[in-house]
Parts: C-alpha cells; structure tokens; sequence
C-alpha cells in the first residue's frame, strides 16, 4: 500500500474540482458500471442523487443510459445540478462514428447535452480522428467537457503531440482505475502537470483489499470503514472518485467519506 502525507481536506457531497476549460466536476460521483438496466440502475441513481450526489458516471457499454436519464428527470433537480458523464464505445471510434454515437447516447439519455463524454478505451490508430470529433461536439456543445479512459501517458502524449492543430484541445479528464493498491503516480503526475484531472474507477479495489490490514487500521482508528478509507484516499491525492453501487447503504457509506477529518 502507497505512503502519502496525510492532507486535511473539507469537503461536502457537493465539493468540486475546475476542470481545464473551468467547468466544475463534483469530486464523489456514483458509477453505473455493471447496474443493470432497467429499475435496479434507475432506484440506485435516484437514491444517489436525493442524498445529495450531483454527479453519475456511466456509458454507451452499460447499457444504463436511459436509466440515469430517466432517474434524473425524476429526481425534481435541475438539469445544470447535476453531472453526467457517458462515454463512447471502441467500435464506434473514428470521426463520423463518434459525432453518432454521441446522439444516441443523447437520445437515451434525454439530454440535450452531457457534462463530460469520454472515449472509452485508446483503439490504436483512431485516437486522433476520435478526438477531433471530441472537439467538434464540445464546440456544439454536446458536451461541457472531454476527456479520455484507460489512457497511459504514451497515448495521451499522442493527443497533446497533435494539439498544435486548431481542433484539438487538451483533455479535461482522463478516468483509470486507481487506488493504494493501483498507485499509478507517475501518471497521476503527468496529468497534474498537463492539466488533466485525473478520475479513479474501481477506487474500492472490486472489494479484493477491504481487508487489508493497513486499511482495516486506518477505519478503525477514524471510525470509518474500509471503503469510506480508500475512497478518502483518493481525494487526499486530488483525485475525483467514483464508487459504485447499486445498494442504498453502500452508496449511503460511500457518500459520507468525504467527512473523514
């Protein structure tokens, strides 16, 4: 498990980080990834925002779109309270494909636009085709902000070595897995240094290292639990976080990590 100098950070539900174009990111969000669709995704989601979550995190794959906008218009919150971000698939890579699969992810989700949209995974040899429709639809304002996944600092160098053209931009965000027991630092370094913010899924390591003895340490001397620990761990590195769950006290245990002093 990583060292790190401990950082007193307050924090509510809502506390956010600026991305690279100024738009606001909440820093805990609720991921969808493995909700299944239909009411399962939407009670989860709709549980998740009455307790004060304002960002959810899912994607063209989950097959969920729908549900979080379906959640969302239900919730009675307005549209600019919440963050939403999806994402686009590997097989719907390439410039044409991308401004495409952005409108049917739109459709699904009933929104005019998306807070953040993503590629999912680099596909070798359309990271730049792909990016340049990124652009085009944070022009059309499709979306607020873009930003890449799974993405190592090889291929975001790929992006920033074409940033010289005037249709590409640098990425706001770039989404790994990330936890003590995953520390990527040197890209969460270069991220820093590039101005990308860089978001952590599966910050709860799928639950493989909750009872790990360094962690079980730390709950126990915070009155914590394993999770609202690593979750912490994530802010203390500057890191957005987005757990996820279908289980309302999960998602309630989740949510209150950001109170740990």
């Amino acid at each position: 498990m990583a060292n790190t100098t401990t950082k007193r950070m307050l924090l509510t539900l809502q506390s956010c980080s600026k991305l690279n174009n100024g738009v606001e990111i909440p820093l805990l969000g609720l991921g969808v990834y493995q909700s299944p669709p239909g009411k399962t995704t939407e009670r989860a989601v709709s549980y998740a925002l009455e307790i004060g979550y304002r960002h959810i995190d899912t994607a063209s794959l989950y097959g969920n779109e729908s549900d979080v906008g379906s959640a969302l218009r239900q919730s009675g919150l307005r549209r600019e309270e919440v963050f939403i971000t999806t994402k686009i698939w590997n097989s719907e890579q390439g410039y044409d494909r991308t401004l495409q699969s952005c409108e049917r992810s739109l459709r699904r989700l009933g929104l005019a636009y998306v807070d953040l949209y993503l590629i999912h995974w680099p596909v070798q040899g359309m990271s730049v085709e792909t990016w340049k429709a990124m652009f085009e639809l944070l022009q059309e304002g499709k979306s607020r902000a873009i930003g890449v996944s799974n993405y190592t600092i090889g291929d975001l160098q790929e992006i920033l070595q074409n940033s010289k053209d005037d249709r590409v931009v640098v990425p706001a965000v770039n989404q790994v897995e990330f936890h003590p027991f995953l520390y990527q630092n040197e890209l969460l370094q270069f991220c820093k240094n590039n101005n990308i913010q860089l978001e952590a899924y599966s910050p709860l390591t799928r639950a493989k290292r909750l009872d790990h003895h360094a962690v079980v340490e730390i709950a126990k001397k915070y009155g914590k639990t394993a999770a609202q620990v690593l979750i912490r761990w994530g802010l203390q590195h500057d890191v957005v976080v987005i757990p996820k769950s279908i289980h309302q006290d999960r998602i309630m245990e989740n949510s209150q990590a950001v109170t740990i002093r």
